[in-house]
């Protein structure tokens, strides 16, 4: 049975709005101190009077995650801050370019590749002593259903996704000694406020009749129970909330 978040030590990248802010308040609902990160300091400020209002302990701090110096800065402040991490959650990422290779704007490609493949990795890279230090933990990889099918127009969040998804297997062979789990979570469609003019809770989204829309919170549920499961719980596994058909 999974174990209670209770005094966990908890890290949420882009946990200002969306599946992150609902990724952090179902974790401090538990009892987990949670560290939340993002680029918006007034988003990370708004998030964590919530938690606090609840009753809940929380810290923002501010950081682009594609940045590694700054993600190195950032993981060293929420360890301090909470005396350790038990949980991380690599949350933030997007993408905006939405064109064919031969149209693609070159800084928005390598900028999506940044902010969601290189900013998990950053942030693992120096989580992973702390983790290793504490006797173990949980990453959450975020992922994307693009990043295990092949879509055009959309290479550069594909390409990050996938490569994300590649990161968790590889990351969880290396670590398991350590007792530290390494999963990746499919979301599927979410309305959130980046796709809130994309998707709507009444109907499916418009690239496949089969799914259901979700809301941020259904993500969080999963987040949470990959968080307190037991030590020497899955890992190198994806999770994934997305709907199929049969033979789809």
């Amino acid at each position: 049975m999974p174990e209670t978040l209770a005094g966990r030590r908890v890290l949420v990248t882009g946990g200002g709005r969306g599946i992150g802010r609902a990724i952090a308040l179902a974790c401090a609902r538990e009892g987990a101190h949670v560290a939340l990160t993002a680029r918006s300091a007034d988003q990370l400020a708004a998030v964590a009077k919530e938690i606090e209002d609840e009753g809940g302990a929380a810290t923002s701090l501010a950081c682009d995650v594609s940045d590694v110096g700054q993600v190195e800065e950032m993981v060293r402040a929420a360890a301090d801050a909470m005396g350790g991490i038990d949980v991380l959650v690599n949350n933030a990422g997007g993408g905006t370019e939405h064109t064919p290779v031969a149209e693609s704007t070159p800084d928005l490609w390598v900028a999506c590749i940044a902010a969601n493949l290189i900013g998990t990795y950053a942030c693992a890279r120096f989580a992973l002593p702390v983790m290793i230090a504490g006797g173990g933990g949980k990453i959450i990889n975020i992922g994307s259903g693009m990043g295990h099918e092949v879509r055009p127009d959309i290479s550069s969040y594909a390409t990050a996704k996938a490569a994300v998804w590649t990161f968790t297997r590889c990351l969880a062979l290396e670590v398991w000694e350590h007792d530290i789990d390494v999963n990746e979570i499919v979301p599927g469609p979410v309305l959130t406020p980046a796709t809130e003019d994309r998707f709507s809770l009444d109907g499916p989204p418009p690239f496949a009749p089969s799914e259901r829309v979700k809301l941020p919170e259904e993500v969080a549920d999963l987040a949470v129970w990959l968080a307190a499961q037991p030590a020497g719980g899955p890992t190198g596994q994806s999770f994934s909330l997305a709907r199929r058909p049969p033979g789809g």
